[in-house]
C-alpha cells in the first residue's frame, strides 16, 4: 500500500513538473517576443524579421521540418510606418505618444506650428456649415470635439461618422491636419495606405477643452513592397495523408515613433506561445496526423500573410483535417470563445465534454462565423477550422500597455491541456 501511494505521489509530482515546464516555456516565448528588442514586431527596425527568426530558431530546436529550404514563406505588402521621434504640442503642452495621443496609421509627414478651427457637432452634421468652416480651415488644423455615441440616434451618428471620415481622408479637405478628441480608450492599428493628411486622436481633458494652436513634427515612411514572411514547419505523424494545422499570427503594431512601442504580449505573443508549446509537445509525442505549425505575418494590417498562404499553399488545402487558430491566449479568467463552434457542432461538443470532464476552464463559449483572424481565409476555402481566444482578465489591447510583465497567463496550462487532448481525439 505504501509503495502504491509512493507511486501515485511520484506521478503527481512529475505532472506538476511537466505543467511547470509548459508555463515556463510559454512565459519565455511571451517575454522574448514582447521585449523591447523586437520593436513591437512591426515594420520599424525589422521588428517582424526579428520575431520570425526567433520562431524559426525555435522550430529548429524543437526538430520541426521545413517544407522547403528553410521555414520562411516570403511575401510583400505595402505598409505605412513612423520610424522617427514624433512631437505633438497643444497649447504649449507636449503630449506623450501612446499615452496621450495616437497618430492615425495612414498619416503623412508634417512639421510646423498651426492655428486651429474647432468644429461643433452641429457644424459636422450640417453640410452648409461644414463647407463654410472648411474654407476657414485651409492650412490650419481642424479640431473635432468628442461625442458620445449613446447621445445621438443612429441616423445622426452615421452622418457624423461619414463627415468625420471625409475630414480625415478626403483630398478635397484643404486643412493641414486634424485633431480628433476622444474620451474612449486609445486603440491603435496598422495601415497599408498613406492618406492625404496627418490625423491625431487625442484624449480629451481640461487642457484640451479649447485648442488654439498645434505644434507638430511627424515623419512617416511608406513602403510600397515591404518584404516580410510567414514561418512554417511540420512534424510527421503516423498518418501522413491528413494534416492538423495550428496557426497564430506573430506580428503586431510595432513602433509609433521612436519611443511608443506596442509590445503585443497578449495579441499575439501568447498565441505564438500556445503554437510553440503544442509544437514542443508533439515533437516529443508523435502525433496521429502530420501536424503543421504556421506563424503568420501581417495579420494586423489585413490578414495578408494568411491570404498569401491560402493563395500559395505549400500543400493541398483539402488535406487539412482540422485547423486551430490561436489569437489572444494570455488570460482565460472567463474561459475561451470558439469562433465557428456553431458550424462544427460535433467538434465543439467534444471540446465542451473534455473541458467538463476535467473541469479545466470556466466555460467554452460558442460563436458563429467571424472573419476577424487568420482562420478566415481557410474557412472561405472550405477548410474546417476553429478560431479560439481567451476571455476575461486584463483589458490591454492594441495599446502600449499590452506588456509581458502584466500578462498573467491565467489559464494557459489548462487551456493547453484542453487543446492537446482535443487534438488527440481528432
Amino acid at each position: 500500500m505504501i509503495k502504491r501511494y509512493a507511486f501515485i505521489l511520484i506521478v503527481f509530482l512529475l505532472s506538476l513538473n511537466v505543467s511547470a515546464q509548459h508555463i515556463d516555456y510559454a512565459r519565455y516565448v511571451v517575454d522574448t517576443l514582447a521585449s523591447k528588442s523586437f520593436k513591437g514586431r512591426g515594420y520599424v527596425d525589422n521588428g517582424d524579421k526579428k520575431a520570425a527568426n526567433f520562431i524559426a530558431k525555435e522550430f529548429e530546436l524543437l526538430g520541426l521540418q521545413p517544407f522547403s529550404k528553410n521555414y520562411f514563406q516570403e511575401f510583400t505588402t505595402s505598409v505605412n510606418t513612423f520610424p522617427s521621434e514624433m512631437h505633438l504640442e497643444i497649447n504649449g503642452e507636449t503630449l506623450i505618444p501612446g499615452k496621450d495621443y495616437l497618430v492615425d496609421p495612414g498619416s503623412r509627414s508634417i512639421k510646423g506650428k498651426f492655428e486651429t478651427v474647432t468644429l461643433t457637432i452641429s457644424d459636422i452634421s450640417d453640410q452648409e456649415s461644414l463647407k463654410q468652416l472648411l474654407k476657414k480651415a485651409s492650412g490650419k488644423f481642424i479640431v473635432i470635439p468628442p461625442f458620445d455615441n449613446k447621445s445621438y440616434d443612429k441616423t445622426l451618428l452615421k452622418q457624423l461618422n461619414v463627415a468625420t471620415d471625409f475630414l480625415k481622408y478626403h483630398v478635397l479637405n484643404s486643412s493641414a491636419g486634424l485633431i480628433v478628441l476622444t474620451k474612449e480608450k486609445l486603440t491603435w492599428s496598422g495601415s497599408t495606405k498613406a492618406n492625404a493628411k496627418p490625423v491625431f486622436t487625442v484624449l480629451a481633458n481640461d487642457s484640451t477643452s479649447i485648442i488654439s494652436n498645434v505644434n507638430v513634427n511627424l515623419k512617416h515612411q511608406y513602403f510600397q513592397r515591404y518584404r516580410t514572411q510567414n514561418v512554417i514547419g511540420h512534424i510527421e505523424g503516423k498518418n501522413k495523408d491528413s494534416l492538423v494545422v495550428v496557426t497564430a499570427h506573430y506580428d503586431h503594431l510595432g513602433m509609433m515613433g521612436a519611443k511608443a512601442m506596442f509590445p503585443g504580449a497578449n495579441d499575439n505573443a501568447s498565441g505564438v506561445a500556445m503554437l510553440l508549446s503544442l509544437a514542443k509537445h508533439y515533437a516529443k509525442n508523435k502525433p496521429e496526423y502530420t501536424m503543421v505549425f504556421i506563424a503568420f505575418g501581417a495579420e494586423e494590417i489585413g490578414l495578408i500573410g494568411s491570404q498569401y498562404f491560402v493563395e500559395h499553399p505549400l500543400f493541398e488545402l483539402n488535406r487539412i483535417k482540422f485547423l486551430l487558430n490561436f489569437d489572444i491566449s494570455g488570460t482565460g479568467d472567463d474561459g475561451i470563445q470558439v469562433v465557428n463552434g456553431k458550424l462544427y457542432k460535433n467538434k465543439f461538443n467534444k471540446l465542451v465534454n473534455l473541458n467538463n470532464e476535467q473541469q479545466l476552464l470556466k466555460q467554452v463559449k460558442i460563436r458563429g462565423e467571424a472573419c476577424n483572424s487568420d482562420h478566415c481565409l481557410f474557412h472561405l476555402s472550405n477548410v474546417p477550422c476553429f478560431y479560439m481566444y481567451t476571455l476575461g482578465g486584463i483589458k490591454a489591447y492594441h495599446d502600449i500597455y499590452d506588456k509581458a510583465e502584466t500578462l498573467p497567463l491565467t489559464e494557459f496550462e489548462d487551456y493547453f491541456k484542453l487543446i492537446q487532448q482535443f487534438i488527440d481525439t481528432l
